[in-house]
């Protein structure tokens, strides 16, 4: 019998100009990582792959401006935003590195090329600004300028707030990032893609594909305006060399690039994926996991499966203004987790994940999260293992929990439970209702604990007192298993006291009371926050 087909999980590989900040664990990263705990604590097979966007203009630029090569920049960057990962959790069973893995550069170019060779890329000739002064043309990265759909400032090929792409020349008002000169449209010949023959099939997987409003209007506002032609080369020195005759100058731009590099993330031998992937990435790189990249997988093999759904988040702000890489507004995510700690980054990050709407981080944040942890959840466990030190030794009692309070707490906690699996899965997908649904499960049981201390004070009460003990108990073994997608290294230690293995599936049977004679020990530091 064949092994089960796994979820794939992508999450849009960062651009190593600059290290991980707290918006991009707010974004992508952590939430992608919430589903694969979820789904592989279900039982099913799981792939959960990204990569390192080398070859963005933007790491080129950083270079220039910080007076090092782009392979520096890269490299650097690199290492730290591996390292942010593994720091906060964000567990990658693959990531790919363009400029490392053997096979790379010759997919892609065959990629493009096959695209070439069937006449679904066609070179046009057509304005693109140019720097006098740094004797470079200017795209992407490279230039700055009024969107020509919003007019808002926008970088080259796609504009930030409305999501929409440019074509570099068609920006109001173009400058030179580097230096500030004022550019000059010159006409360059370039490859480009035409999105029109691909509107029909564009619009039914647009139909069938769960996706958030805010990036369906942006793909029907396209739909509507009539599909562009999309430029997948530009005259740079820096990427993978275009392989056509005749533009070896240029350099395959790099979105274009990333579509044959996710084919690599699920399988770098056969680059055939068997499942299209559920997608995580932020609305300013929606147009190209929208339209450019099923535009472009259907054109290279029409049988490829597409993306499974789109879980997309918006800008995460830091004091009201949109973390920045290239501009260096950020809270860096090994500061923050060196700062915070894991549990009350990853509670916080999710907590405020830009989900429908722009948030903000603000300073003191990652204090209050860790603050949170302390007072309300490690208050009421360290409560709750003290109480059974008083009452037996700190041995789990040979109890079942009972009593009216016990009913109704369970049959609450069962229907929240409902609901959690909900917040975890693709299609409700949403971690801000699941960090208030572990919030409101701790406080229940915190409540029951303050309710049922009076019962050891009845003289027949000592029964009821060990099965309110033991319900409580209960509810801790349901924490360990309900909060290990959103902080997995504190729900580890609480199994860990609580005497369970890792990796319980979110459900109801999980709230179920250790075996009776396990012995609690709190760990040195605290459950949840260290």
């Amino acid at each position: 019998m064949s092994a089960p087909t796994p979820t794939w999980i992508t999450a849009t590989p960062p651009t190593p100009n600059g290290e991980l900040h707290v918006g991009h664990l707010a974004g992508p990263y952590l939430a992608a990582d919430v589903l694969r705990r979820f789904t592989l604590a279900d039982g099913a097979p799981v792939l959960m792959t990204t990569g390192l966007d080398d070859h963005q203009s933007y790491v080129a630029t950083r270079g220039l401006l910080d007076g090092l090569t782009g392979e520096e920049v890269a490299d650097l960057n690199g290492e730290r935003i591996t390292r942010g990962w593994d720091l906060a959790g964000a567990a990658f069973d693959r990531v790919v590195a363009p400029r490392r893995d053997p096979g790379y550069t010759e997919f892609v170019q065959a990629f493009f090329q096959k695209l070439y060779d069937n006449g679904v890329l066609v070179p046009r000739t057509r304005p693109l600004p140019y720097c006098v002064p740094c004797d470079r043309w200017l795209y992407e990265a490279y230039v700055t300028g009024g969107c020509p759909h919003c007019g808002a400032g926008s970088n080259g090929n796609a504009c930030e707030p409305c999501g929409r792409p440019n074509d570099c020349g068609d920006l109001t008002d173009p400058h030179c990032v580097v230096c500030g000169a004022a550019a000059e449209p010159r006409p360059q010949t370039r490859l480009y893609l035409p999105l029109a023959p691909f509107a029909d099939r564009l619009a039914r997987f647009w139909r069938d594909t769960p996706m958030p409003p805010h990036l369906r209007a942006l793909c029907e506002r396209m739909l509507g305006d009539g599909m562009p032609e999309i430029a997948v080369s530009h005259p740079s020195d820096w990427g993978v060399p275009v392989p056509v005759p005749g533009f070896e100058d240029q350099r395959i731009f790099v979105w274009c690039e990333m579509a044959p590099g996710y084919l690599l993330q699920y399988e770098p031998e056969s680059a055939r994926p068997a499942v299209g992937p559920v997608q995580f990435f932020g609305f300013d790189n929606g147009y190209f996991h929208a339209v450019l990249f099923p535009a472009l997988y259907l054109a290279w093999d029409p049988e490829l499966p597409l993306a499974r759904a789109f879980v997309v988040n918006e800008f995460y702000r830091l004091e009201g203004r949109k973390f920045s890489t290239s501009r260096r507004h950020a809270v860096w995510a090994l500061a923050a987790l060196k700062e915070g700690g894991a549990d009350a980054l990853r509670l916080h990050v999710l907590r405020d994940r830009p989900h429908g709407r722009q948030t903000s981080f603000s300073e003191g944040d990652l204090a209050r999260a860790r603050e949170h942890l302390d007072t309300l959840w490690n208050g009421w466990l360290n409560r709750l293992v003290e109480a059974v030190h008083a009452e037996t030794g700190g041995v789990v009692p040979d109890r079942r929990p009972d009593g009216p309070g016990w009913e109704v707490l369970a049959g609450r906690l069962t229907r929240l439970c409902g609901e959690l699996r909900e917040a975890y899965s693709v299609e409700g997908f949403d971690t801000r209702r699941a960090v208030d649904l572990l919030d409101e499960t701790v406080r229940c049981a915190a409540d029951y604990g303050h309710v049922h201390r009076h019962e050891r004070e009845r003289p027949a009460g000592r029964e009821a007192y060990r099965a309110a003990l033991a319900g409580e108990l209960a509810v801790a073994s349901a924490l360990a298993a309900w909060a290990a997608p959103v902080v997995p290294a504190g729900a580890a230690r609480l199994s860990e006291t609580l005497g369970w293995g890792p990796a319980r599936r979110v459900d109801a049977t999980a709230l179920t009371p250790p075996p009776a004679g396990t012995v609690l020990t709190l760990p040195d530091g605290p459950l949840f926050g260290s």
